[in-house]
Order: structure tokens, then sequence, then C-alpha cells
């Protein structure tokens, strides 16, 4: 890791287990606040991005919020995968996670956890909702891409008529640079507006520090395991199969009806990473009766840690989970 700012990830935390590279984080209010009666909720963040752009800094983190809340708050760390994790698969990725979720319920006494999936967090949150439903109070798909013949550049990018993912994985790990460079062909001159606007408001000491922040963790990359990265790539990106119910883990087929929790998606108006489309397509794939779209505004980062998070996003996280997870 990166020699960090000290004002990153400010939120209080333990760590109650690991799990080869992956941590769990149960997040502690920094003063006195009482939990609230409502299921706990584990963050899953991305696996290719630090987990904490969900911690990112005092007024732009959701963790804060939601433990300044009175929410029992929980957060899968992934860690940074070694060489020898190029063999670890998309289905181990799932029972990572069914471990995670299964020790916070053990941790909190609580049969049901809410899981807020940022991301590709999301993309894999809600095949593990389809494959154990009974364990989900509540799901959240924070900006992650659920239709993938809606999402974009990066799916044009990703087509099988130029793009090989399995030659792709056979180097090894698609280190950070690799998918970065994807990234940035989407926002071609977002470099140059960036060093502009720095230079517009270098003595602006609250932008500053923002800026500051987001670049860290935005440097702050890991890599993506070979196995999982060919899946992820062809069973979602090139064969959509997610969506048409043809993804299969372990033997099983993935059907997002059998996801009947409470479920609100976020899609973010300018997100060029997740198109709203791509997101909000879960709402009408599941077998729940109580889904809801929350608009923002923002990127795919933005709409998290933005100057307009705090404002709107937040607060529609933190009702939407008392008012249905009490």
């Amino acid at each position: 890791m990166l020699d960090l700012p000290k004002t990153l990830m400010p939120t209080p935390r333990s760590t109650v287990l690991e799990d080869g590279p992956a941590k769990l984080y149960r997040f502690h209010p920094a003063t006195d606040v009482a939990l609230v009666d409502a299921a706990p909720v584990l963050l899953v963040p991305s696996m290719i991005n630090r987990w904490y752009v969900l911690d990112l800094r005092k007024g732009a983190s959701v963790a804060e919020a939601l433990v300044g809340a009175g929410l029992d708050t929980w957060c899968l760390d992934w860690g940074a995968p070694e060489d020898h994790d190029r063999y670890f698969t998309w289905a181990d990725a799932l029972a990572r996670l069914d471990r995670m979720l299964r020790r916070v319920a053990r941790e909190t006494g609580r049969q049901k956890v809410t899981v807020l999936g940022y991301c590709m967090g999301a993309t894999l949150s809600s095949v593990h909702a389809a494959m154990h439903p009974e364990r989900y109070a509540g799901f959240i798909n924070l900006l992650g891409p659920i239709d993938f013949s809606r999402a974009g550049m990066l799916g044009h990018m990703t087509d099988p008529r130029w793009f090989d993912a399995h030659a792709v994985a056979e180097a090894g790990n698609v280190a950070p640079a690799q998918m970065q460079s994807g990234f940035k062909l989407l926002r071609p001159t977002q470099d140059v507006a960036k060093a502009v606007t720095l230079m517009e408001k270098a003595f602006d000491p609250v932008f500053k520090e923002a800026y500051e922040a987001l670049e860290a963790w935005a440097s702050d990359n890991v890599a993506f395991p070979a196995a999982a990265y060919a899946t992820y790539i062809e069973e979602l990106y090139q064969k959509n199969h997610l969506v048409q119910g043809k993804h299969f883990v372990g033997g099983r087929r993935v059907d997002l009806k059998n996801i009947v929790c409470p479920l609100m998606t976020v899609a973010a108006d300018k997100d060029t990473i997740c198109p709203p489309a791509a997101a909000k397509a879960i709402n009408e794939a599941v077998g729940s009766n109580d889904t809801k779209v929350l608009a923002v505004p923002g990127g795919h980062v933005g709409a998290v840690v933005g100057s307009k998070a705090a404002e709107k996003l937040y607060p529609a996280l933190i009702t939407w989970m008392k008012e249905r997870n009490a």
C-alpha cells in the first residue's frame, strides 16, 4: 500500500476475521451512538479497488454516515492478491463473501444481513444473494452492473470480436495499470481537466483535501486475480449470462428471481463505468416486491464520495435501511 494521507479511513474499526489476503472489519462510532434495532450492514467493495473508497475521509464516507446513524456496519476488504492468487476463481470470491457474511451474522446474532455492494462488489453480491436469499435482510446495488448488454463503452471495449479475456489472464493477474488504461479511455481528457481544476483551486484547502484523498485512493489499486477476471469478462461482459439466468457457479444456476429481500439500486447520472440502465436492470430481474431506484448526481466515484453524496446518497441509504430492516 502507498504512503497514504492520515485523513483517509477516518472511521474507527477492528479486524474480526482474516481470510487469505482479505479482512473483515467492524466499524465503531467515534462517539457514543446507540445501535438501532436493524440488521447489520456488510459493505462489499469492488475486488480491484481498495475498500476505503467507502470510508474515504470525514464527511465523504459511507461507513461514517452509517455508523453515525446507529447502524452496525462491517466491511469486506478483499486485500491485495499475490502472484499465486492467479488461480483464485469467481467461485472462490463468492465463497469468501459467503464466509464473511456468515461471520457477521454469527457475531451479531442475526440470521440476516443487509448487504451494500459497490461496483463489482454489487455484481458479486447479486450472485450471492440469488444463491443464498435466506441470508439477506436487504440488498443495495450501489452502481453495480447487472445487464452487461447496457455496459456502455466498457462493454464495447471487451467485445469478444477483438478482446480475448483468457489470453490476458494467461499472463497472470491483471495488473492495475492494465485496467486503469481502459478506464482512462472512457474519459481521455480527464487528466488535463483535473490539472486545470487543481491550478484554479490550488489555494482552496477544502478542495485540496478532497482532491488529495481521492487521488491517493485512485493511485492505490490492486491486481485482478486472473481466473476470476477471465470468468467476469467472458460470462458477464461478453455473454451477459447473469441477467439472462444462464450464469452458473459451482454447477448451480444463478437465478436473480431468487432475490426476494427488499432491494434498492443506486444509479448515477454521469456514470460511464456502470451506466444507469446496466444497474437498474436488476430491479426487473429479481423476485422481490419491494424494489426502489435512487437516482443520484455524479459519476461512478463522485456519486459516492463527492460533495453531494452527504446531501442525498447517505441519508437515503440510512432511511431505507432503517425502514426495511428494523
